[in-house]
């Protein structure tokens, strides 16, 4: 399935209509199913409600940078329990992971139930190395190799800037999304990253303090 999406925000095109909407047949739009049951593609010329979904290029840009990017933020605090001295960069770490590993799960198959292809790894698109925070090879490889509170400092840093650039990633999304799924996401994704970043530079202030 091929998904054709203008760019949201570049042609002056007035504020996409969020009230009852027809399917097309210029783009898939994913309504999603009840409690615990699969979403489903709308027919052509199907009205929609205006709670069910309609994804804009904006969304799956959001999408496809954001899994990387979440995939990054898993392996660096993958690293905390065999490298960390500090027991709250332990818990913050495991946080992390509880957190964004189920929203890896929930963007990816959304993706799918869009056709598009899921990002592997974490160098893809807007979620490439320095951008949006993203470290650097260089970096890991530092965090890596860093052990007590050598590590924990690291982390710590690393983690403050890749969770700022979430934050902006989410940001846009807001401003410019369309689909009910994806705004929701980065919403949860920028209330509680910001929450994150407060406690880990007031952790980062104690163990450097």
């Amino acid at each position: 399935m091929t998904v054709l999406l203008g760019t949201p925000g570049c042609t002056g095109d007035p504020e996409p209509d969020r009230g009852h909407r027809v399917a097309g047949t210029d783009a898939p739009v994913v309504v999603p199913g009840r409690p615990g049951e699969a979403g489903r593609t709308a027919r052509p010329g199907e009205t929609l409600g205006p709670g069910e979904s309609h994804p804009s290029a904006a969304d799956v840009v959001f999408a496809e940078g954001m899994i990387p990017h979440h995939r990054q933020a898993l392996e660096m605090s993958g690293l905390a329990p065999e490298r960390a001295a500090d027991a709250a960069v332990k818990a913050l770490a495991a946080r992390i992971a509880a957190a964004q590993e189920p929203e890896v799960r929930v963007m990816s198959s959304w993706l799918r139930a869009l056709g598009r292809e899921v990002p592997t790894g974490h160098a893809h698109g807007t979620a490439s190395p320095g951008a949006y925070g993203m470290a650097t090879p260089e970096q890991l490889n530092r965090l890596r190799r860093a052990r007590g509170r050598e590590f924990d400092e690291l982390f710590l840093r690393l983690m403050i800037t890749h969770h700022e650039g979430a934050v902006r990633m989410s940001a846009e999304e807001l401003r410019a999304g369309t689909d009910r799924t994806m705004l929701s996401m980065a919403q949860d994704i920028l209330d509680g990253q910001r929450i994150e970043i407060n406690r880990m530079r007031a952790l980062l202030a104690t163990i450097t303090g």
